[in-house]
């Protein structure tokens, strides 16, 4: 490969570089904080330490819930290894329409948001029946590893 072979590379995608997750030490995780089980971002309900023989390490059993799926997931893992957390954000936006099984939503700088499904559970028909009573809704979405899901919702203050 000559040097101008090697500098014309294309790249299919740029991204800012955020990464989905980010390693953590086992024994740095805390309840109520959030790490990936068997691939899914989960929030940590339970944590438990064994100390282990003369010379074994001490393992970290973890329980946490799937924050989109309400699965239960365990791990144990030596408190030494890193494990992987995720990116967790949560962004309120307004309800504006529901359309097709989809929540159209507006965030607080105006954009506009069609991805976010219906939740399949009471929460989305609880939702459904507050937009048909034409009330102001404010939908917090939940995004991690490439999911959303609509997770909680509540009436908009008047006068907003």
């Amino acid at each position: 490969m000559s040097d101008d072979e090697q500098h014309n590379q294309t790249f299919e995608q740029a991204s800012a570089g955020a990464s989905l997750t980010f390693p953590m030490q086992c024994s740095a995780l805390r309840k109520n904080g959030h790490v990936v089980i068997k691939g899914r971002p989960c929030k940590i309900v339970e944590m438990s330490t064994s100390k282990t023989g003369k010379h074994g390490h001490a393992k970290v059993h973890l329980v946490g819930i799937d924050i989109f799926t309400n699965k239960k997931l365990e791990e144990i893992c030596p408190s030494t290894h890193n494990m992987d957390v995720p990116n967790v954000s949560r962004k309120e936006y307004q309800l504006v329409n529901i359309e097709d099984g989809f929540l159209s939503l507006m965030g607080q700088d105006h954009t506009s948001k069609d991805d976010v499904k219906v939740p399949e559970d009471p929460l989305g028909k609880e939702i459904k029946d507050g937009f048909d009573d034409e009330k102001d809704l404010l939908v917090t979405v939940v995004s991690a590893m490439g999911e959303e899901a609509a997770i909680s919702f509540k009436e908009a203050p008047k006068g907003s």
